[in-house]
């Protein structure tokens, strides 16, 4: 004990008290002088941006010298410089506390002060970090085409940047003497009090990562949802982007597509063709059979439909007309040379009913005289036709 005095003359520590006036050292605050105070709220931030300056001074600087590769990519105000700036902060203090003649709370202080502007140096570069991976990930989606997992990297940053905040938290917390137990118990009881005022965002969040990664909805599939038939022009983490056929904005939350049937017009491998040629009730049995057969013939002889799937039978006796049923397969997946296709078989299967001497069926009823036999040859110029023509 008689050798502390000494030694502590030995020590070589600046004292600067005396060259202060008397209220910047007197005036105590929380246990801290007042210089200390205005040190920490005035001269840190200004030294702080002096720093900032400095930066955008000497990285150009030393890229224009060909010093380019001592400096890292992405280095400026608004990108490393922050964090740098904040462990050469960190780094000062201590130096300052190691010089100057202190009192052992305000060593405590500026040594809390220091912590912190570490840890906050540390936050920064992980959030950085998260950032840089977003972009080399979104990059390489944007070369694959895969755009639609943008919103899915774009939630899992919001996640690994909340996770690095919630981490830096809990250090602060238990470098100054907290118990953070308590702190992760708080963010699990808020973390529930959200899930269930938030419910139904959770749940199209959820339903929009379920469409992501089933991959069920791709941007750009033209697809029908209920009513609603689009092209997928976006798919949010909220709601899914449809663009109408009226060419506007339909906007479905992407809970309700994940709970509905969706039929994805876009991805079939080939259209359907089905339609009925109804003939007139004057045609005979042998010119329905030549209407069938080369229909089946026109049909099957094109180079996009598929020749097995060709199907032409006479169906039924329709109220008005005699109905043949046609069905084929159609090799195209784009629907406008669906359409053109379709329309060169129409006309076709018009040509073989105009050659086989009989036409297609109109709207029409037949009417009989009052005591007049349908069944008596010599009766049947008395039938009057009635026909409905639109």
């Amino acid at each position: 004990m008689e050798a502390i005095p000494a030694a502590y003359q030995d020590v070589d520590l600046i004292s600067f008290d005396q060259y202060l006036p008397g209220f910047l050292v007197k005036p105590h605050v929380a246990g801290i002088r007042l210089f200390h105070w205005l040190t920490l709220l005035l001269v840190v931030p200004l030294v702080f941006r002096l720093m900032g300056a400095l930066t955008r001074m000497w990285v150009p600087a030393a890229r224009r010298l060909g010093l380019g590769r001592f400096v890292p990519a992405g280095v400026g105000p608004q990108r490393l410089s922050g964090a740098i700036r904040f462990i050469v902060m960190a780094l000062l203090i201590r130096g300052a506390i190691a010089t100057i003649d202190l009192p052992f709370i305000e060593r405590q202080f500026w040594a809390a002060i220091a912590v912190l502007f570490t840890i906050g140096a540390g936050t920064w570069l992980l959030l950085h970090v998260n950032a840089s991976i977003e972009r080399y990930f979104r990059n390489g989606l944007q070369w694959s085409g895969r755009t639609d997992v943008a919103s899915l990297l774009r939630i899992g940053r919001w996640f690994a940047d909340g996770l690095v905040l919630l981490v830096g938290v809990l250090v602060v917390i238990k470098r100054l003497g907290g118990d953070p137990t308590a702190a992760l118990a708080g963010v699990g009881i808020g973390g529930i009090a959200v899930a269930l005022a938030a419910q139904k965002t959770l749940e199209n969040v959820i339903g929009g990562l379920s469409l992501i990664f089933d991959q069920a909805v791709r941007v750009g599939d033209f697809l029908k949802v209920g009513e609603a038939s689009g092209t997928v022009d976006s798919i949010g983490l909220r709601s899914t982007r449809i663009r109408t056929l009226d060419r506007t904005m339909l906007s479905v939350p992407n809970g309700q597509i994940a709970n509905v049937s969706i039929e994805t017009i876009s991805s079939r491998d080939m259209f359907w063709f089905h339609h009925f040629v109804g003939l007139r009730y004057e045609t005979t049995p042998a010119q329905i059979r030549a209407v069938v057969g080369g229909i089946v013939r026109r049909l099957a002889g094109h180079p996009a439909v598929d020749p097995a799937s060709v199907r032409a039978k006479f169906l039924r006796f329709g109220p008005s007309s005699l109905d043949i049923e046609v069905v084929a397969y159609i090799l195209v997946q784009d629907w406008a040379h669906f359409l053109e296709i379709q329309e060169e078989l129409l006309l076709g299967m018009m040509e073989v009913v105009e050659h086989a001497d009989t036409a297609i069926a109109l709207p029409s009823q037949t009417l009989h005289l009052a005591g007049a036999s349908p069944l008596l040859p010599g009766l049947q110029p008395a039938a009057v036709r009635r026909s409905d023509v639109a």
